[in-house]
Order: structure tokens, then C-alpha cells, then sequence
């Protein structure tokens, strides 16, 4: 992680939302794994929406060996972005309605994993991330599903937060308007977990299902 921004990362609008440091953008990325990738395919503009998980200060990101995304990613320039809605904030102006949000935007060479012992390690980093323990009990990874399987990866080392929290901030003179303002907070729900119609009798949900959690 950089110790200033770059001027690719610098946020320039409400620039007291933005933070910089490793510990911020790293607690979001790993708070939410869901992200978009935005990179340049045949001249044209595209952003695609995966899973990421970050190992140490690199972030990564897989799908399929035929993805249009992955090959277009490999060795080139991308932008990746993360965001958590905490809230929609109503102020007294339509002018000053905003959001709580957590944000991360970080850029960078996407580079792909070649390594097939370090790719597969990867994916279970990636899986042990979100549900501890599950990867052993799988079965076991086949050489063709590891082929058909790209993973990136892309260094944090130029990479910007910006986080809004709390109550609206309406022009002084608006605070005296009968009009309500507040916070509508937003969270995630995660509900009981659902058998596949074709689990096997007797088969419970093991913990890192029943326990799990982001955001």
C-alpha cells in the first residue's frame, strides 16, 4: 500500500472521506467479496461483476479459462472496485440526499497465477476466507477443473477508501424546515440455509454454513 495516493487514487471530491491506508481498504475488501473489474476489450469499455479475496497485500480475483474478461485482464491495466451500502441518507434538500457507504477503487497490472500448486492453494485461500473448513471436506480438485479455472491477481499498492457515515448535512438554514431527515440503514441479511433437493439423507449444515457471515 502506498503511503500517499497516486493521482490515479486521489479522491478529489470530498476528499475527507478518503483514506489510504492498508488497514481501511484491506478490512473492506475482505468485508465484501463481491467486486467489479473494469477493463478495455476490443477498444471497448466492459466491467464485470466476481468474487475477490485478498491474500496479504496482493487482492484476486478467478473464473473460467474462457472468460472474455480473464483474457482481456491478463497483463493489462485494470480497475477494480468494491462497495458496501450501509445506508440511504435523507436530508432536508434533495441537493444533500446521500448515502452511507464503504468503498474501495484500486488499479493496477492484473497478473495471472501459471502455477498450478499455487493456483489450486489460491482457490483455497479463497475458499477457507469465506467458510473455514470446507475445503477439506470437499472432494478433491480435478486437473481438468484446475485447467479450466484462471485466477489474476493484481498488487494493492495503489488503491484509495472513501467512506460516508452518519447523519445527513443539510445547509444550516434548512435544519428549522419541518421535514424529516434521517438515515434509512441498509444491511445484509443472511437467511437459514436451504438442502439441495438431492442432499443425502441425514446430512446436517455444517458450521461454516450455519455460522457464516460478511460484511
Amino acid at each position: 500500500m502506498m503511503d500517499a495516493p497516486s493521482e490515479r487514487t486521489r479522491v478529489k471530491r470530498l476528499n475527507k472521506r478518503a483514506k489510504y491506508d492498508a488497514e481501511t481498504v484491506h478490512g473492506i475488501l475482505d468485508a465484501m467479496p463481491i467486486c467489479h473489474v473494469g477493463y478495455m476489450f476490443n477498444g471497448a469499455p466492459y466491467v464485470t461483476p466476481t468474487l475477490q479475496w485478498r491474500e496479504g497485500s496482493r487482492v484476486y480475483w478467478h473464473g473460467s479459462s474462457a472468460s472474455r474478461m480473464l483474457e482481456a485482464c491478463e497483463d493489462a491495466q485494470v480497475c477494480l472496485t468494491v462497495t458496501i451500502l450501509d445506508g440511504f441518507v435523507m436530508a432536508r434538500a434533495a441537493f444533500n440526499h446521500s448515502c452511507n457507504y464503504r468503498s474501495v477503487m484500486a488499479f493496477g497490472t492484473a497478473r495471472k497465477l501459471t502455477d498450478p500448486a499455487q493456483k489450486e492453494q489460491s482457490l483455497k485461500a479463497f475458499t477457507e476466507g469465506l467458510w473455514p473448513g470446507r475445503w477439506d471436506m470437499l472432494r478433491k480438485m480435478t486437473a481438468q477443473e484446475l485447467k479450466a479455472t484462471t485466477v489474476l491477481s493484481m498488487e494493492l499498492d495503489e488503491a484509495s477508501a472513501k467512506i460516508r457515515s452518519g447523519p445527513p448535512g443539510d445547509d444550516e438554514a434548512d435544519y428549522g424546515l419541518p421535514i424529516w431527515a434521517g438515515v434509512i440503514p441498509v444491511r445484509q441479511e443472511l437467511l437459514a440455509p436451504a438442502d439441495d433437493p438431492r442432499l443425502l439423507a441425514g446430512l446436517a449444515p455444517p458450521r461454516h454454513v450455519t455460522d457464516f457471515r460478511i460484511g
